[in-house]
């Protein structure tokens, strides 16, 4: 985790998890108000993956409302036990196989990882059968690094101009995971490419293609994301407390989604 502290403590009660969304959100009134932006622009997605149903139903008495998760069969399994809370929505941010789509359709609000032509038909065609619609994120690899998932930048133009055939698929913007380094400026520089990269094809867009939303940040970086225009920021850790699952569980062959 870049910039972060070595280890959170677990949140294990309603008042530790509505503490540390509080202060998370302190954070981002803080890094908003260092960049001149209301804090109302950027949005909390807690990031759930490895936290038990115990905890997560102490996030929703909490506040919370969406949880991001990266593994769908992790993610369908709690949004199944979990089917009670009628009002709590499913975010995946993590690479999509084409046969793990059909449950996605099902289940999710938001997918954060699209990079893939073929799982955007999949999802189109599993989403006309469930009658849904799904807002998703282009995921773009920033940081150049062969191990992660996203579309290099210069790919990402074309791909927008092919989505509006896959009329279930809702584009909201573009996602990026930025490198592992405590580094400031090189963790800031991916951060200012995705942003640029927008900016550069915001005008251009496809009709119904929305690339105002960035998703980018999580526990350790999120606060350099925020002044770099993040309207997402994805935060697991520095909520629930620290993962005894390693990321590398997560990110066999590549990393993608963190939190």
């Amino acid at each position: 985790m870049p910039l972060a502290p070595a280890t959170w403590p677990v949140a294990s009660s309603v008042e530790q998890i509505a503490a540390n969304l509080a202060a998370v959100r302190h954070r981002i009134t803080t890094a908003c108000q260092r960049a001149g932006r209301d804090p109302a622009s950027v949005r909390l997605l807690p990031v759930s993956k490895t936290v038990d149903e115990a905890r997560l139903r102490m996030a929703y008495a909490a506040g919370c409302r969406q949880l991001g998760e990266n593994k769908v069969q992790e993610a369908q399994h709690k949004a199944d036990a979990m089917a009670d809370l009628t009002d709590l929505q499913w975010s995946v941010i993590g690479h999509l196989q084409t046969n793990k789509a059909r449950q996605v359709a099902r289940f999710a609000r938001e997918f954060q990882a699209l990079d893939s032509l073929r799982v955007a038909e999949v999802l189109q065609q599993r989403l006309q059968h469930e009658d849904r619609t799904l807002d998703v994120f282009v995921q773009v690899n920033t940081s150049d690094e062969a191990s992660k998932y996203g579309l290099e930048p210069e790919a990402v133009a074309g791909f927008l101009q092919q989505l509006p055939a896959f009329d279930r698929l809702h584009v909201r913007g573009l996602m990026t995971l930025a490198l592992f380094t405590p580094e400031v400026d090189r963790v800031r520089a991916c951060f200012v490419r995705l942003r640029t990269l927008r900016d550069q094809l915001r005008d251009n867009a496809p009709a119904g293609i929305d690339l105002d939303g960035l998703s980018m940040g999580m526990s350790g970086d999120f606060e350099v994301a925020i002044e770099e225009g993040a309207t997402v920021v994805r935060v697991g850790q520095a909520i629930f407390g620290a993962r005894a699952t390693p990321d590398s569980h997560y990110w066999p062959v590549a990393a993608n989604g963190a939190g």
